[in-house]
């Protein structure tokens, strides 16, 4: 029987290298994302959803499991970013950035934790977040801290693989949100979506820092 993944953010840079690499290996994918018309050329199984909205994941997680849906590989690859010091930033702005990066990843966890198999392995697409509190960046670097502690401490109470990915430079349409210019040593997302699926296959747990 095929396995099955469950990918939140998928039609992300990551998140959609991710989706195009495991249905080449044959795997069932189940793609959640705000937008989803990259999706469905890919997979059947393509879900809309509002990660700031609690209850568009809790709806949306009812009806996978209703599908009876088993997960072997879940993964967090959502996200969003902005640019604005503390003091211009408005407690919406700041709530959006928490919620996509942090927040949407414990509530995705939260619903859909009954759908894991045992051995299943929990993903979450962090951030080297050492380097990137810079002067605007005080919400997203806040959430990328915030999820590795989140994941930590995940990983204690399910006792099974949970990793924090945390790639460097990657090209993604995120860069296209701020005022910085791209490394040009940026990688691929398929790059960072490769180096995802070895470790899965070797079991790895932890933090996975990609550079």
């Amino acid at each position: 029987m095929a396995k099955t993944a469950l990918i939140w953010g998928a039609s992300g840079g990551i998140g959609l290298a991710l989706v195009k690499l495991l249905t080449t290996k044959d795997w069932q994918v189940i793609a959640v994302a705000r937008k989803t018309e990259s999706l469905t050329s890919f997979t059947p199984h393509v879900y809309e959803a509002d990660f700031s909205y609690p209850g568009s994941l809790q709806s949306i997680t009812a009806q996978m499991i209703q599908e009876g849906f088993q997960v072997d590989w879940w993964v967090y690859a959502a996200g969003d970013i902005m640019v604005a010091p503390v003091t211009k930033m408005d407690f919406e702005q700041w709530q959006r950035i928490l919620s996509a990066n942090l927040s949407g990843a414990y509530w995705a966890l939260h619903c859909s934790v009954e759908l894991l198999n045992p051995e299943a392995s929990i993903y979450f697409l962090g951030a080297v977040n050492e380097r990137i509190r810079l002067p605007g960046l005080s919400a997203y670097a806040a959430a990328k801290a915030g999820l590795e502690a989140f994941a930590d401490v995940t990983r204690k109470e399910l006792k099974r693989s949970v990793v924090v990915v945390r790639p460097a430079a990657v090209n993604t349409p995120l860069w296209k949100k701020v005022p910085f210019k791209m490394p040009s040593n940026a990688v691929a997302p398929e790059v960072i979506a490769a180096k995802m699926w070895e470790a899965y296959q070797a079991n790895y747990s932890g933090y996975l820092d990609l550079p």
